[in-house]
């Protein structure tokens, strides 16, 4: 097959992850991802994967993902003007999700934001962005907030998951304080020799923890924990399955920059500090649209579906209504190995989206049903 695409221009080479070497010496199949070369399975195969994870421990490169570090004493409250969430109330040591919006109230991105302890390699705030988004969210950061505070990326520091129920015995057996961390606790720790920032967080619904690592030091830290029989390195593939099941949208497919944070049903992650009539209320780009749909509600939301046949549905299928109306479209969708049973997340017309409510999915010229679930779809099990 050719590299050169249709303009000519031969294609972009891929980046890589400092665990490149190490995926394709454990038999990796290797995909592109946001313009990296990333492991999409291991010879066991992606429903192993996935029970691997939910069983025991299970090692993610995330090292395409974004990081970036701000500094300064205004860094919160500037970072507030570009996202609906309490940034200025955070803890120190303590972690929260948030979404950068745009001036129509759309979700620019999603991003994990934490205040380390104390500033370090990671700076006075860190905030973790998605790969294919993050030269854009650097640059909004810089354009809007650049002269309010330090913004930095950290293209030396690597990122490790560690997910599962026995993650915490894992690394608690290369440092004991990681067990002192709740959910959504972030510090600074040694791990096998490289000084780390873990947050007890992740992408799964699992237990688990995230683990920022400078670069150098990737491979070794990856080596020693996958050498504990426990671990196990896990692709892209079962990240998915696994983050499905949890209920957790995949940006650029079930939220965008078209789509609000109400429609998408992460009301949740506003505090009452940013909502209409709190101390901070306002003062995002988007903030108009977004606090008038917390107070009137929205005609469509981002719902859950269960499918009651066997054959999974998938994204971009669209949903009708008893009577053949187009009421939604798919997003994502899999055979959940866990509940197995298809699970999927759509957009839905809001009056059809109850749980229970009974819908119909195109595929394949047939018509399959599926009911509307509440997510997630196999329980959280984090440790608060």
């Amino acid at each position: 097959m050719s590299s050169v695409p249709a303009t000519g221009l031969p294609a972009p080479a891929l980046l890589t992850t400092p665990l490149t070497a190490l995926h394709r010496a454990l038999g990796a199949r290797m995909v592109p991802f946001a313009g990296y070369d990333m492991p999409v399975q291991y010879p066991a195969g992606v429903i192993a994967e996935h029970r691997h994870t939910r069983n025991a421990a299970g090692l993610f490169d995330v090292s395409h993902m974004g990081q970036i570090r701000l500094d300064g004493p205004q860094a919160a409250a500037a970072l507030e003007s570009l996202v609906p969430v309490d940034v200025v109330g955070l803890k120190a040591g303590q972690q929260r999700y948030g979404f950068f919006t745009n001036e129509a109230g759309g979700i620019l991105d999603d991003l994990m934001i934490v205040r380390p302890p104390e500033a370090d390699d990671c700076g006075d705030l860190l905030l973790v962005v998605n790969a294919a988004c993050k030269a854009a969210d650097l640059a909004h950061l810089q354009s809007h907030i650049g002269s309010r505070c330090s913004v930095s990326p950290l293209p030396d520091r690597a990122l490790l998951a560690l997910q599962g129920p026995r993650a915490v015995d894992v690394l608690q057996a290369l440092n004991p304080t990681v067990s002192e961390l709740r959910f959504m606790q972030g510090r600074a720790l040694d791990l096998a020799g490289a000084r780390c920032f873990i947050t007890r967080s992740g992408y799964t619904g699992e237990d688990g923890f995230e683990i920022s690592v400078p670069g150098a030091q990737c491979e070794a830290l990856a080596r020693t924990l996958l050498s504990d029989g426990r671990v196990q390195a896990i692709g892209l593939g079962a990240r998915d399955t696994l983050r499905l099941e949890a209920g957790m949208c995949l940006y650029g497919h079930d939220i965008d920059t078209q789509t609000s944070p109400i429609e998408a049903g992460l009301q949740w992650a506003i505090q009452k500090v940013r909502r209409p009539s709190g101390e901070r209320a306002g003062g995002y780009l988007g903030a108009e649209r977004i606090s008038r749909e917390l107070a009137s509600g929205v005609t469509r939301k981002r719902v859950g579906l269960l499918g009651q046949e066997r054959a999974p549905v998938r994204e971009g299928s669209t949903l009708h209504d008893v009577h053949g109306v187009e009421i939604g479209r798919v997003t994502s969708g899999t055979l959940g190995p866990t509940v197995n049973q298809p699970v999927a997340m759509a957009w839905l017309i809001t009056a059809h989206a109850e749980p229970g409510s009974q819908v119909y999915a195109e595929v394949r010229g047939k018509r399959l049903p599926m009911s509307v679930a509440a997510m997630p779809f196999t329980p959280h099990r984090y440790q608060r």
